[in-house]
């Protein structure tokens, strides 16, 4: 990542200038003319030379440390994202945002809800399954109050038989890739949880089909795909996947719709009125 100086200048310029010295503690006094904060007040607050801010500010100053940006993030009452955004114009990478975990908001279950014709799932980004609507029960099964890793949907994959019964024989070994190359961008991101090396250290005793895909370091983030479901009651079923994020990160809205010009439609119809069919689900 290379720094921007020109525009962290003016980023700095307009967050100062929107800081009221009340705000930061600092006395008003009748002589002040600037708007916000004097460059001299920003440095002080930071902990650096007003030589050092200033030459930030004129774009030829050099490429701030991780410390003294979040030095400057305090002086200037920056937002998260407003923090990230500076660590991004100096070249940084921004800290570990705040996430979601396990709690599904309001917002999100009130969608479940609305989609009432279509699969949706809310998962979070190491794949466990956090809240879906009637649809997606009664196509993929119940597994939002199982166990900890009873409710992933890659513990499942490679460790429940009955999870790969209702996929194409043919098509097995592609989603295998897919949800270890999930799994990898998901786990690189967390960089040493211990949520998600409880997981791999877990699935890498299951055997040498994980442990072979996991050694390839392939890392692919889910985004759309296409996929077909063979279902005890109605069928085979193809869908379309595609993967929202929400704005922590952490969590996923995956979508299942019809394609164009097929009988999926119809088919969820016939599983909207018959119901959900037995499913069992292993820790």
């Amino acid at each position: 990542m290379k720094i921007d100086r020109e525009a962290l200048a003016d980023f700095l310029r307009r967050s100062r200038d929107r800081v009221r010295p009340q705000d930061a503690g600092l006395p008003v006094g009748p002589r002040r003319r600037t708007p916000g904060l004097r460059r001299e007040e920003v440095a002080q607050l930071a902990g650096m030379s007003a030589d050092y801010y200033i030459r930030l500010e004129q774009a030829r100053g050099p490429q701030p440390s991780l410390e003294m940006l979040a030095a400057l993030a305090r002086a200037l009452r920056l937002s998260e994202d407003e923090r990230d955004h500076l660590h991004l114009l100096a070249g940084r990478r921004p800290p570990a945002a705040r996430t979601a975990g396990d709690h599904v908001g309001p917002g999100l279950l009130h969608l479940l809800d609305q989609l009432s014709d279509v699969p949706v799932q809310v998962l979070g980004d190491l794949g466990d399954v956090l809240a879906q609507n009637a649809m997606a029960e009664a196509l993929l099964g119940g597994v939002c109050t199982v166990s900890e890793h009873g409710r992933n949907v890659v513990w499942r994959w490679f460790a429940d038989p009955a999870q790969r019964a209702a996929y194409p024989p043919e098509e097995h070994d592609y989603y295998s890739r897919l949800h270890v190359a999930d799994l990898r961008a998901a786990v690189g991101r967390r960089a040493g949880d211990p949520a998600a090396t409880r997981l791999v250290e877990r699935l890498l005793g299951l055997g040498e089909e994980f442990a072979a895909l996991w050694e390839l370091h392939e890392v692919s983030v889910r985004r759309a795909s296409r996929m077909r479901v063979v279902h005890p009651l109605i069928g085979p079923v193809e869908l379309d996947c595609q993967v929202l994020l929400a704005p922590e990160g952490d969590q996923r809205v995956v979508l299942y719709t019809p394609p164009v010009a097929s009988d999926t439609a119809e088919r969820l119809a016939l599983l909207k009125v018959v119901g959900t069919g037995q499913f069992t689900v292993s820790d």
